[in-house]
């Protein structure tokens, strides 16, 4: 982390005087990414161009946006002011971050701020949930952000991000030059197709579906939800493959893929293992394994979380890949992504005069909040941390 005591400024080319003043003015602060695996920033400077007209003040820390391509002089232009000291980028009304902060992060944070970022349940601890109540920070998480018809934004784009990916992984490691099955992703003119297995029927496996089709591949989809996979057969727009998670026929599909996906979401906080070793030990070898899901704990036994420096290891001579950013990869386009669902709360939270209102009067916001004003309001990570909670309703009823 830099530790620079002089803060030095690049300014904008445009004059401060254009800026429109909006009666809920706050400061923003994005700090750099310190985990060498991420590579996402969450506001675009375009995005920043965007808020900073309409009278918010967006502090970045210098690189923050390098890895996405996107340089200082570009959220100078826009009107952001540029710092080389993380310790000002965090020392803001509202942080926003990718990954969660550090221990030594969260010192920098002023009492009472708001911290948006993702949470990482699989990562943390209690002393992390301890750090952000000391400091009474109101946290939300990405993972639990819904919007204002119930869907999960920030997981519906990642999703689609990581299905779109995932299959380019995979074709990737199917190849000679991986130590692979020497095949190609689909299939050409008298060689039978690639055979790739999708555990799990939300986003992730839709997007993995139809990139997998779109090669020439044949897929079986699995999932315990009838509902999930006669609704990835009616997007998708054609027949194909799908069944319930039964032992039997998994493991019988499982001993003929090239390439098993797990996408299975957590449910109620928990993500279930349907695949186990011995499935796995069945396998062909040089058949590529890769868990979506890691994150969130996994559903492949014999998963294990690696890094974008290291995204594989073998196990019963099985290909795996378990790198939980997936999305990280392409930098660029997620950045855009995260920055076009984020721009428009800010600005919503700019009327309102802060994120305390945005609790108040949005339901959907609410749900992603997991710490306020020093009290834990995550029933799932209460039992997790074996921690105790408040009802996030029952602590706004008696401050208002």
């Amino acid at each position: 982390m830099v530790d620079i005591t002089e803060t030095v400024e690049i300014l904008p080319k445009e004059a401060s005087s254009k800026v429109k003043k909006s009666k809920g003015n706050f400061n923003i602060g994005i700090p750099k990414e310190i985990d060498d695996q991420e590579r996402r920033v969450l506001l675009t400077p375009e995005a920043v161009r965007l808020l900073t007209n309409n009278g918010l003040r967006v502090v970045v820390e210098s690189e923050a946006g390098k890895q996405s391509k996107f340089t200082d002089q570009e959220y100078s232009d826009a009107g952001a002011k540029v710092v080389y000291s993380s310790k000002e980028a965090f020392e803001t009304e509202v942080i926003l971050k990718v990954e969660p902060p550090t221990i030594e992060e969260i010192q920098h944070m002023l009492p009472g701020s708001c911290l948006i970022s993702a949470l990482q349940i699989g990562r943390q601890n209690a002393d992390y949930i301890h750090a952000l109540n000391a400091k009474r920070i109101t946290a939300v998480s990405f993972e639990n952000l819904e919007d204002k018809v119930g869907g999960m934004p920030v997981v519906r784009a990642m999703s689609e991000i990581a299905g779109s990916t995932v299959m380019l992984i995979a074709s990737e490691y199917l190849s000679s030059v991986n130590e692979g099955k020497g095949l190609i992703m689909g299939g050409i003119t008298g060689v039978p197709p690639t055979q790739v297995v999708i555990i799990g029927a939300g986003t992730v496996a839709e997007y993995a579906a139809r990139t997998a089709l779109g090669l020439g591949a044949n897929i079986k989809v699995f999932d315990n939800h009838i509902y999930k996979l006669r609704r990835v057969k009616q997007l998708l727009g054609q027949q194909v493959f799908t069944s319930t998670i039964d032992n039997i026929t998994l493991a019988q599909a499982l001993r003929e893929a090239d390439v098993v996906i797990g996408a299975l979401r957590a449910e109620k906080g928990r993500n279930k293992i349907v695949v186990t070793e011995e499935m796995v030990a069945a396998m062909m070898p040089g058949s590529v394994v890769i868990d979506v899901s890691i994150d969130q704990g996994g559903c492949i036994e014999t998963a294990q979380m690696t890094s974008h420096s290291k995204p594989t290891y073998l196990k019963h001579d099985i290909i795996h890949y378990c790198v939980p950013n997936i999305a990280s990869r392409v930098s660029r386009t997620a950045s855009v992504a995260l920055s076009n669902i984020f721009t428009p709360i800010l600005l919503q939270m700019s009327d309102l005069k802060g994120a305390e209102e945005m609790i108040f009067n949005y339901k959907w916001f609410m749900k992603g909040v997991y710490t306020y004003r020093g009290s834990l309001t995550n029933a799932h990570l209460a039992r997790k941390f074996l921690m105790t909670h408040k009802e996030l309703q029952l602590l706004l009823a008696a401050r208002y």
